[in-house]
């Protein structure tokens, strides 16, 4: 039992990052990216590969990627109350969890591809795609290896790749590249729209935002949040305005960088359906309007976010 739990060791040292990165990206979750990394390497030690000569981390790879794939089947196939959101981690640009392995050259950089904007966008896709883009366009696997890793034909990744691209075409349109200067954007964005709300000053919140902004709320049935996308300027604003009136006296906040861009991590004093923590994220333009805001509430998504530690008021 003893050199069973070694072996788990010395392969989640080597290549445990590796395979959190491949499955958070993957499916989104956190907790769902610990679970497969987990029976992965179970599965390294239950149903080891046939040849011990080969690298274990393709064979990994394989694994985790198909057990991914079947988790995302059957997670479309329930029902989801409200939009759904990616779980935040906390990580920026410099963490090796988040960015293992690092060199890669595909068509979506490391950091960018833990974004929340490029999460979401994942969603439209099927798991197959989900897999074929991730695998060919963030870890910039040859189509070659790409096939091996998902037991599909080259003929068919070429295809599914195509597919997948195509189904993103409006993210690339709108696409900004991560540089420090959109990571300062995106802070400032988000600070002046706090400030606002704290005075609840709508003429400010309508003129940061942009014509076409969003919001997003995931309180996955179990808090009170919207359940269908806000949409517009003034809806958005009217939103927001109508949040504050839930602001509790003993409200904590902080702002962290999580998937690599400033956050607002929220605590207060709540009961019943009221959420306790939540995460807000924005997605600012080159004019550094806001055009997207996502407000993560539900526990489950929060796992991986820690509890604030020193809080501004």
């Amino acid at each position: 039992m003893a050199a069973l739990d070694d072996t788990v060791k010395e392969l989640a040292r080597e290549h445990g990052r590796y395979l959190f990165g491949l499955c958070y990206r993957l499916t989104g979750s956190s907790a769902d990216a610990e679970d497969l990394v987990q029976e992965t390497l179970l599965r390294a030690l239950e149903r080891p590969p046939a040849r011990a000569d080969e690298p274990m981390r393709p064979w990994l790879a394989r694994v985790a990627v198909n057990l991914g794939c079947d988790l995302l089947r059957a997670r479309k196939r329930r029902r989801y109350v409200g939009p759904w959101l990616p779980s935040p981690i906390e990580a920026d640009e410099d963490d090796p969890a988040l960015i293992e392995p690092r060199g890669t050259e595909g068509r979506y950089d490391l950091v960018e591809s833990v974004s929340m904007a490029f999460l979401v966008a994942l969603e439209a896709l099927t798991p197959k795609q989900r897999a074929v883009l991730l695998l060919c366009d963030v870890f910039d696997y040859p189509v070659a290896e790409a096939a091996s890793a998902l037991g599909m034909s080259e003929s068919n990744v070429k295809t599914t790749h195509h597919r997948a691209r195509r189904a993103l075409e409006a993210y690339d349109r709108a696409r900004v590249p991560h540089t420090p200067e959109h990571v300062a954007k995106n802070r400032e964005a988000l600070g002046r729209l706090f400030a606002a709300m704290a005075i609840r000053d709508g003429q400010a919140l309508h003129a940061m935002l942009d014509a076409e902004a969003r919001q997003l709320s995931d309180g996955g049935g179990e808090f009170f949040a919207a359940r269908v996308p806000i949409l517009g300027r003034e809806r958005v604003a009217r939103f927001l305005l109508g949040v504050v009136k839930y602001r509790h006296p003993e409200q904590r906040y902080e702002m962290r960088m999580l998937n690599g861009l400033p956050a607002i991590v929220i605590e207060q004093p709540t009961e019943g359906k009221l959420a306790p923590r939540m995460v807000y994220q924005c997605d600012v333009g080159p004019d550094g309007s806001i055009r997207s805001l996502y407000a993560v509430l539900a526990t489950r998504k929060l796992t991986a976010v820690r509890p604030i530690d020193s809080a501004l008021r």
